[in-house]
């Protein structure tokens, strides 16, 4: 593959890692770590990644535990749970925070779907957006450097990998989906 392409693949390759990393912050009526990864803690004047100050752990299907490695910082935590977007209310015994995920109702899968499929609309329009920038960057090289047989072969090579990522964001989409109306 031509060097010129591979620079718009990386970039396609970012806007489907952060459609992987949104996605892994919806939650699917079954408790997912991965929920707390955008939450940062007060840790003596620094925010912190709610991971780099406690264990969580997953011991049901619908609940995650933290458990702080120092005992001062449940409060901290709990107020950046509360603060952020996550949407349930910590409970904690005096050395462990719980978060209980209630069931999702039908309602609320259909919404979340709809979520997904909108977020997946939004990564497909930003490796088309690079295509584009891709194809016109080639073709102001056709001005001065190179023939326009191999503007067109770049530009060939540019839709396939397009074709690639659009194919993945669709699987991705597909797979989201089906494991949020997964009851």
């Amino acid at each position: 593959m031509d060097e010129r392409v591979k620079q718009y693949e990386a970039k396609m390759q970012k806007a489907y890692d952060f459609l992987l990393s949104d996605y892994a912050g919806i939650r699917a009526g079954r408790a997912n770590p991965h929920v707390l990864d955008k939450i940062k803690v007060d840790y003596y004047g620094t925010p912190t990644p709610i991971q780099q100050v406690g264990n969580i752990s997953v011991p049901e299907a619908r609940m995650i535990q933290i458990a702080p490695w120092e005992k001062n910082l449940i409060k901290d935590i709990e107020k950046a749970i509360l603060a952020s977007d996550v949407g349930i209310t910590p409970s904690n015994d005096g050395s462990v925070i719980r978060l209980v995920f209630p069931e999702l109702t039908e309602e609320r899968r259909k919404d979340l779907v709809k979520e997904v499929k909108k977020k997946g609309e939004e990564s497909k329009v930003a490796v088309r957006n690079i295509r584009r920038d891709g194809n016109d960057a080639f073709k102001k090289l056709a001005k001065t450097e190179i023939s326009e047989d191999e503007i067109k072969q770049l530009e060939e090579e540019l839709q396939k990998v397009t074709d690639k990522f659009i194919k993945e964001i669709d699987k991705a989409v597909e797979e989201k989906s089906k494991d949020i109306l997964t009851v």
